[in-house]
């Protein structure tokens, strides 16, 4: 009984670590399974930190001499710094990565980034990985450490530039050619279009025509607006967008010029607005993240409020305040995994009426 006694506290505090350990991960993460990565990230931080604290104090209770618990103590440090030394294609090279992007904030929620070959739309970040959401549709998880070793590129929320370059003859003059491209990113929708040459070339001139799209989530849709009023506007007015070269494929006589006639009219029906099923998954993070921030910050505001309001006003507060906390219950648990999959194109468009203009 004398030998074991002096190992009952160790064995107590690492019952009671383990007990606490197994509530607070079964709190935080099990009962909350199906929680995006970006909520689950500080959730899982914090229990990193609670196990280290866990293996610490079983160290410190063990019946050892004090030089012999500062050794064990000094291994763990030691054995943590080798991870980190030797972990640059690791796991934990990963987990370092992804709390540095929370430091730097390179981008966020919703926003659009390319990195390497791969462009699209922020829809989770993750502790390991990062997940766009590409312009076909498709989910893509990429590492953290790939972020941080690759330059990252993110399209500012407040707007963005939309260009598009084409090559015109010479024999039209560039002062005919400005205003109509102009024209063209003003009826797109663009802001404070302008026109640069890029190149005179052998057989032509390049011209670039950028504007400035406000609201920046119609971006693959901008793009297409503007190629389309670039058509409709220079054919309309007898400007054809071909390369001299191109006699050399075909003869044509001096006076033949290459633009499409005019079909019937469009159809009157409502067109698909390609973001709504492009980018579902990042608009719905993004809608839902804003919603959580302003339920918090609106939170915050009526508890502060609560101490210097009138009696009969404290319970109308708190009955707001209890709203506002079940609101973001429902938040925090994400629709079904049979619910997303039976998601619909049309169930998940957008209502929103700021949409851009189709011609």
């Amino acid at each position: 009984m004398e030998l074991i006694f002096p190992y009952l506290p160790p064995l107590g505090v690492a019952i009671a670590s383990g007990a606490i350990l197994w509530g607070v991960h079964w709190f935080l993460i099990k009962r909350h399974a199906d929680l995006g990565r970006e909520r689950k990230f500080p959730r899982q931080i914090f229990m990193l930190g609670l196990t280290l604290v866990g293996l610490v104090a079983i160290i410190l209770s063990l019946p050892i001499i004090e030089s012999s618990r500062n050794r064990l103590i000094g291994l763990i440090g030691l054995l943590a710094s080798g991870i980190l030394a030797f972990s640059s294609t690791t796991v934990v090279s990963n987990l370092m990565a992804g709390i540095l992007l929370r430091v730097t904030k390179p981008f966020n929620i919703g926003d659009f980034i390319r990195v390497g070959d791969h462009f699209g739309r922020v829809s989770e970040r993750g502790l390991f990985d990062t997940e766009i959401q590409s312009e076909s549709r498709e989910l893509v998880a990429i590492p953290n450490t790939y972020l941080i070793s690759h330059p990252v590129t993110t399209i500012r929320s407040s707007g963005t530039i939309i260009s598009l370059t084409l090559s015109l003859g010479y024999d039209v003059h560039h002062s005919q050619i400005e205003p109509l491209l102009v024209k063209a990113a003003q009826e797109s929708g663009l802001e404070e279009p302008f026109v640069h040459i890029l190149e005179l070339g052998n057989y032509s001139v390049t011209y670039r025509i950028s504007g400035f799209l406000k609201e920046v989530k119609w971006l693959i849709t901008a793009r297409s607006n503007l190629s389309r009023s670039v058509l409709d506007t220079l054919h309309g007015h007898g400007i054809e967008i071909m390369s001299p070269t191109y006699m050399d494929q075909r003869k044509l006589g001096d006076d033949k010029k290459i633009i499409p006639v005019v079909g019937q009219e469009e159809s009157s029906e409502a067109q698909v607005i390609a973001e709504d099923i492009v980018f579902d998954k990042a608009e719905q993070a993004e809608q839902k993240e804003k919603e959580e921030k302003e339920l918090i910050d609106t939170i915050e505001k009526l508890e502060s409020s609560l101490k210097d309001a009138p009696e009969e006003e404290k319970e109308r507060i708190k009955t707001r305040v209890a709203e506002g906390r079940e609101r973001l219950k429902v938040l925090e648990q994400p629709a079904s995994k049979s619910a997303r999959d039976d998601d619909t194109p049309e169930a998940s468009a957008s209502t929103d009426t700021d949409k851009p203009r189709h011609r």
